[in-house]
């Protein structure tokens, strides 16, 4: 019976080509295990949680979001395979028991049963390794992100003590029970009372038995109503989704959304008390065996029990992933690297100084330098500083007096986007940060015959010529004939322009995304001069610098094909396509036809809640901060790019910067919206980046097993 047993449990672990339509294949994969090079980041503050839930190598395969319908589908099947194995013992059922039966035909009965059992158990092994390797890696991260207190008091500890008092219980079982035909294992020379020995205490009553475990595990997931209000909580969920929610945008080291990292830990769990429930059954089948009673009674209740419990734990998960965040985005790096993890306008708004003569036609000096706020360079009078400078060939805007005299520090232009390190005024100010420099220049102003000073003006200069100040507003698709959907986006920039580039890989059943499918799109890239100004490119200017900071998500059971910027007036604004989804096949439906392309089209001209402007104040470098940056936008809001203070940096930088790390959920998954948004520190320019919001599968998770517990037993 053991063997039998076994090979009923083993089924459950290794037939992934079985002729049941892969119902282990489907188990791993929608369940998102599927084999992946990268590492995987999967899951929640919990870190440690996980961890203890992995004593096994980790795997090359990786859990998303969509596991939880085949977690629960295997679940199902387990609870159907184990409900089977009930006929390997059903002869003492109607006999006297088996101290009236030949003791070889107990023996066998007792090595089928075994069998049976260690069948089931590694095919569980399989699904949890899976499981568990794509949990272990954000276990850690999340670990550097939740400070001890907060994890004290989500009870994190208890959970892990729990959960790894769980797998040490399954380790023991398993090695009791491995059983393999045809070669000699721990299990085959066991004696009956260390097996027996070992079930009384899986299905004892004490609160670190594996049934006093389930119990535990119950109750911090889904608190027990009944008990006093003053004792209730509302769940690890919910208490873990709250953390996440108020954690003030410091998930830095796991790539998913909040909405994901619940989800999977949702998954490890159920996992855990799969194997308490296969335990407790199998003890059970092993005690009536070894004649110690019926046990029928006792294995309907278990069943209806876990049931019970299984349902009410996906009601709290469906209500936790209905208020989780479902956005991720990218903190700031450890280090910056220019190309790898950001990069910036160039050149689009630059502190110019030049003098009053050279700012009209007629080099008058009749006005003051506040007097030109809009105007252009006429000349070079005498070849004064303005030959040892370069020009500014387009608009000249915003000038203003400072002082009289100066001295000019201006950049090597072989190796910076500067036209000045610093400047010094006579009266003490200085512009920027003021070094050693051998490119210095003194610049005075002068007194035209007694009445008229000619006075230089420190002004922003607006000149498209070496400025990388283009943003490409080509769709950017993915390959939808073949069935694939975007994963995820980041900035990149070629020859000027800021692209979006996108990461795609091929939709499958139940929103599984196949790992070996995704990749990154080539970008489009063009240069401006064979393109067409506002069809293929926005061109930014003094006029034309802003850009929408929106949130935009697809309708339910839609995923994101498709994104691209597009020009309103002179703002730029995001653009998304949905496109309607299968779930269950993973087929999309008529992509090219059902398509929709979605977008926020309100502007901050509007006379009913017009679009709100985000206002940089003073903003120094971005790299600068000391201080990681926070989101401080929010959707419907807008901002302009714009030069970095004149005091800190003498207007010099374009800001803010364009955050350029992949914005790639791991493991990957589809998407059902993506987002514009700015990251900074007050003071700072900081950062516009992109963010994803993560598919929601809340609507397709199963909380009624009631077909389950109307199955007739067999025993």
């Amino acid at each position: 019976q053991d063997q039998l047993l076994s090979h009923r449990f083993l089924r459950l672990h290794h037939s992934t080509n079985n002729g049941d339509g892969n119902q282990l294949f489907t188990v791993v994969t929608a369940a998102n295990i599927t084999s992946n090079r990268h590492s995987c980041v999967v899951k929640m503050k919990c870190a440690a949680l996980l961890l203890l839930l992995v004593a096994t190598p980790a795997v090359n395969s990786l859990l998303s979001l969509s596991d939880i319908g085949d977690i629960i589908s295997f679940t199902h099947e387990v609870v159907i395979d184990v409900l089977q194995a009930w006929k390997l013992v059903k002869p003492f059922l109607e006999g006297e028991g088996p101290e009236h039966i030949d003791l070889p035909f107990v023996k066998d009965k007792e090595k089928k049963l075994l069998t049976k059992i260690s069948q089931v158990s590694r095919r569980m092994e399989l699904v949890d390794r899976l499981v568990q390797s794509a949990t272990s890696a954000s276990m850690l991260n999340l670990k550097q992100d939740i400070p001890s207190q907060i994890r004290l008091e989500l009870r994190i500890d208890t959970l892990l003590e729990l959960v790894a008092n769980m797998n040490f219980a399954d380790t023991i079982f398993r090695e009791y029970t491995d059983v393999e035909e045809g070669n000699r294992t721990v299990a085959s020379g066991l004696e009956r009372h260390t097996l027996e020995s070992f079930a009384t205490y899986v299905v004892s009553h004490t609160p670190n038995s594996v049934q006093g475990i389930m119990d535990r595990l119950h109750t911090m997931i889904y608190p027990d109503k009944d008990q006093g209000h003053a004792f209730l909580h509302p769940g690890i969920l919910q208490l873990i989704r709250k953390v996440l929610q108020e954690g003030e945008n410091s998930l830095c080291h796991v790539q998913q959304s909040p909405h994901q990292i619940i989800y999977n830990l949702y998954n490890s769990l159920q996992m855990t008390q799969l194997k308490g429930y296969t335990m407790m059954q199998f003890s059970w089948m092993l005690l009536r065996l070894y004649g110690k009673g019926n046990f029928t009674l006792e294995s309907q209740l278990m069943r209806e029990r876990y049931l019970d419990r299984m349902a009410e734990q996906a009601v709290s998960l469906k209500e936790a992933l209905n208020k989780a965040d479902a956005a991720y985005w990218r903190c700031d790096p450890k280090h910056h690297v220019e190309g790898e993890t950001y990069v910036q306008l160039t050149r689009l708004l630059q502190g110019y100084i030049q003098n009053e003569v050279d700012l009209n036609s007629q080099e008058s000096c009749k006005e003051n330098c506040n007097y030109y706020q809009v105007t252009k360079q006429h000349g070079c009078y005498e070849n004064n500083f303005c030959a040892r400078q370069r020009g500014c060939g387009g608009d000249i805007v915003e000038c203003q007096y400072i002082d009289s005299d100066m001295w000019v520090c201006q950049a090597d232009p072989t190796i910076s986007k500067k036209r000045y390190d610093w400047i010094e005024f006579e009266n003490g100010r200085v512009l920027g940060t003021k070094r050693s420099c051998h490119r210095t220049s003194k610049v005075d102003s002068w007194w035209r015959w007694i009445f008229w000073h000619c006075s230089y003006c420190f002004c922003i200069c607006d000149d498209e010529a070496n400025s990388d100040r283009y943003f490409s507003l080509r769709n950017v698709l993915s390959s939808t004939d073949s069935n694939k959907v975007i994963t995820g986006v980041r900035f990149v920039k070629m020859h000027g322009v800021v692209h979006i580039q996108i990461q795609e890989g091929t939709l499958q059943r139940y929103g599984h995304i196949d790992e070996a499918s995704v990749s990154w799109q080539p970008v489009d890239n063009f240069r401006t001069r064979d393109a067409v100004e506002d069809k293929d490119y926005m061109k930014m200017s003094y006029y034309k610098r802003a850009i929408d900071l929106d949130d935009l998500k697809a309708p339910p059971e839609h995923v994101i094909t498709g994104i691209k910027f597009r020009k309103i007036g002179a703002h730029l604004n995001l653009e998304i396509r949905a496109t309607p989804i299968n779930f269950t096949s993973g087929e999309l439906i008529d992509p090219g036809r059902k398509d929709q392309w979605l977008s926020n089209d309100n502007t901050d001209g509007t006379l009913i809640k017009p679009r709100t402007k985000l206002k940089l104040d003073s903003p120094d470098i971005p790299l600068n901060a000391l201080s990681p940056s926070k989101i401080d936008s929010v959707n419907d809001q807008y901002l302009q790019f714009t030069h970095s203070d004149i005091d800190l940096d003498a207007a010099q930088t374009t800001v803010p910067f364009l955050d350029a790390q992949m914005v790639a959920p791991q493991p990957p998954v589809p998407l059902q919206g993506l987002g514009v948004y700015h990251k900074g520190v007050q003071w700072f320019g900081g950062f516009v980046g992109l963010k994803v919001f993560t598919y929601n599968y809340a609507e397709h998770i199963e909380d009624n097993f009631t077909d389950l517990n109307g199955i007739d037993n067999v025993n």
